[in-house]
């Protein structure tokens, strides 16, 4: 008995000593990763095709490069005349890897790492191509300079055979992995002396980094069209349309006051006419969500419907403002192309509402037609969607209430931007008299306050 005693306790150690190694072997692994891998970090670069070679200039700091074993001496100086190897190692793994060049959609494979050098930060020499190229090709540091190595930014070097610096030149930057969050600056110097700015998080994807302006175009429709898919406040919008008027006709007039109020602050938003202050977008967040309320009210208490044009009109002018906040933060992959980009990017826009309309209208034919009663279906879907914005609307009107607001103060700017507000009004009145013209030439706002939740006149039905 004292036997099978002894046995049990001696097994019961170690197992417990087996448990405690398992779970230092489990813990220490995502400790180290978690420690290795920065929060956030930025990137510059620059890119600049000259005659047969394009070369590309980058800054990435070196806390990036958890994995490579620097050379170290005292409390963990970086030994710079040792350090050369360790150095084109983390360049080649980290960046020259992860940097894809495309010359007429085809990837420039023969690359060359010709240099590396460690500078300090605060090192400013990034803020042109000629001061960055001097840095990179001065003497390295030596070691009596004290840098803890992941204090330190690395400057890289790369060359590219290229057939001409005349060609369409794109870049899949895949250097999301530096870090939970990394920034990339980058500045593309056209041999005809322009210069792109990009600036842009994670991976984008292929960067064409001088389009043309049918590419620009492509790419700021599949923006447009994919910010409607994606963005539920204006989803939501569209189904509080769609309830009560779910006939084509009788969607007509707000669909068009809809898509014209928006162009029109998107464009002058383009061009300058939105105000800069931090203030203004979480105003036009929460306006936008109070368009929801108000449309999903106006369906549950069964309010006339002749005037929902306008109303519409309204509240797509901040919807407008709304989309404004993604294309100005995309306008610096148009290269130029400001005009076209816009247009563009309206067209997906307009393109992903049809393609919701076309999806949704018969979906809710359906359901109130073989479901549920008409009447108590748009009360029922209305009321979910305004209990939904209405949370938005406190969430985003507490970030507005955060804000400081002061006097405008008088001067040149002031009404210069009055100015362009003025014109905006002018533009704003004569649509809205251009489209009721129109609508009522095609006998299109007439008799909408008989048409209920989706209920048309007889003389519809005759017509239609």
């Amino acid at each position: 008995m004292r036997y099978f005693a002894t046995l049990l306790g001696t097994f019961s150690r170690v197992i417990s000593v087996r448990n405690w190694w398992l779970m230092v072997l489990l813990l220490l692994p995502s400790s180290l990763i978690a420690h290795d891998i920065p929060s956030r970090v930025t990137v510059y670069a620059f890119v600049k095709p000259e005659g047969h070679q394009l070369t590309a200039l980058l800054r990435v700091p070196m806390e990036a490069f958890g994995e490579i074993s620097f050379p170290l001496r005292g409390p963990g100086y970086l030994q710079f005349s040792e350090a050369e190897f360790a150095l084109n190692d983390a360049a080649r793994v980290y960046i020259t890897e992860s940097m894809h060049f495309y010359e007429n959609d085809v990837e420039l494979t023969e690359k060359e790492l010709r240099l590396t050098r460690v500078s300090l930060p605060s090192n400013r020499s990034f803020t042109s191509y000629e001061e960055a190229l001097e840095n990179i090709q001065s003497p390295p540091l030596d070691n009596s300079t004290n840098l803890f190595w992941r204090q330190g930014v690395l400057d890289v070097l790369v060359t590219y055979q290229i057939e001409s610096d005349q060609s369409d030149f794109s870049i899949d930057p895949q250097l999301g992995t530096l870090s939970d969050q990394t920034t990339t600056v980058l500045r593309f110097l056209v041999p005809g002396g322009a210069e792109r700015v990009f600036n842009y998080l994670g991976n984008p994807g292929v960067v064409e980094l001088d389009p043309r302006w049918h590419q620009a175009a492509l790419r700021f429709i599949s923006m447009g069209f994919t910010h409607i898919l994606e963005g539920i406040d204006h989803l939501l919008f569209l189904f509080c349309l769609v309830i009560p008027l779910r006939s084509i006709r009788a969607l007509i007039p707000v669909v068009t006051s809809f898509t014209i109020a928006h162009s029109i602050t998107l464009i002058g938003s383009a061009f300058g006419v939105a105000p800069s202050a931090l203030w203004f977008p979480p105003l036009i967040e929460t306006l936008i969500a109070l368009s929801i309320v108000y449309m999903a009210f106006e369906n549950i208490i069964g309010a006339k419907l002749e005037h929902r044009w306008i109303v519409t009109f309204g509240f797509g002018l901040v919807h407008g403002f709304g989309f404004s906040f993604l294309f100005s933060d995309t306008l610096q992959f148009a290269g130029g192309h400001l005009f076209s980009s816009l247009l563009a990017f309206n067209i997906g826009v307009e393109l992903g509402q049809l393609f919701i309309l076309i999806l949704v209208i018969p979906l809710l034919n359906i359901l109130f037609r073989f479901f549920v009663k008409e009447r108590i279906g748009c009360i029922l879907l209305s009321a979910l969607l305004a209990h939904s914005a209405w949370h938005w609307m406190l969430e985003r009107g507490g970030q507005l209430g955060q804000f400081q607001f002061q006097m405008p103060i008088f001067d040149v700017l002031f009404f210069a931007a009055l100015m362009r507000w003025g014109m905006m009004l002018i533009i704003i009145v004569a649509a809205l008299w251009g489209m009721y013209e129109l609508f009522r030439r095609f006998s299109l706002i007439e008799g909408f306050s008989n048409y209920g939740f989706g209920r048309v006149s007889n003389s519809e039905n005759q017509a239609s």
